[in-house]
């Protein structure tokens, strides 16, 4: 299982106290164990292949669609899901923008409009899709792989949230929307939308 680089260095601090606290207080180790476990799995970041479909956008992020429509996804990730977020598109990175602020709780309304948050513009010569990290209540860290003028395939790395967060898909209006909220979608394999010429 692969592990997202950015979880390394919590892993491996929690593995050194976890080693230590068994050596010198063995029932404080064990008690510490699950943390390191949890650290794993948090940070994992699992091979996706995407589907071969030019004209789809994919999920950026695992998690559950919280809102879908006009032209706007939201996805909701808990502490379970996969924080990896990926190329919901391929196309060339227009724009990459960094957004202080609040950190309220992910799965609220302020926090869609409040929250520290990383716009990615994502253009494919036809139209342009946007992707939105959007830091929680705990989720203290969005960290970006992209810059502008990379170029991305369908399901590329684009980036994470540390912790528990939300991921909004902007799309154009053409876009035909084929998830509704409540669907548990997956990063570079569940299909969001349908775009058209």
């Amino acid at each position: 299982m692969l592990i997202a680089k950015e979880g390394l260095p919590y892993i491996g601090s929690s593995m050194i106290v976890n080693i230590f606290l068994l050596k010198t207080a063995p029932y404080l180790g064990l008690v510490s164990l699950p943390l390191t476990f949890f650290l794993v799995f948090f940070f994992r970041d699992p091979k996706r292949i995407p589907p071969a479909a030019e004209d789809a956008v994919l999920s950026p992020a695992d998690g559950r669609i919280t809102e879908a429509e006009d032209g706007k996804i939201s996805i909701y990730l808990s502490l379970f899901d996969v924080h990896v977020n990926r190329s919901p598109v391929a196309g060339t990175v227009a724009l990459v923008k960094y957004s202080p602020g609040r950190f309220h709780p992910a799965c609220g309304k302020k926090a869609l409009t409040e929250n520290e948050n990383n716009l990615i513009d994502i253009v494919n010569g036809r139209v342009k899709v946007t992707v939105r990290q959007i830091a929680g209540r705990f989720a203290r860290r969005i960290v970006c792989y992209c810059k502008e003028k990379d170029t991305l395939r369908h399901g590329d790395r684009i980036g994470m949230i540390k912790f528990g967060s939300c991921v909004q898909v902007y799309l154009p209006g053409s876009a035909v929307i084929l998830v509704r909220p409540g669907e548990k979608v997956r990063a570079g394999q569940t299909v969001l939308a349908a775009l058209k010429q």
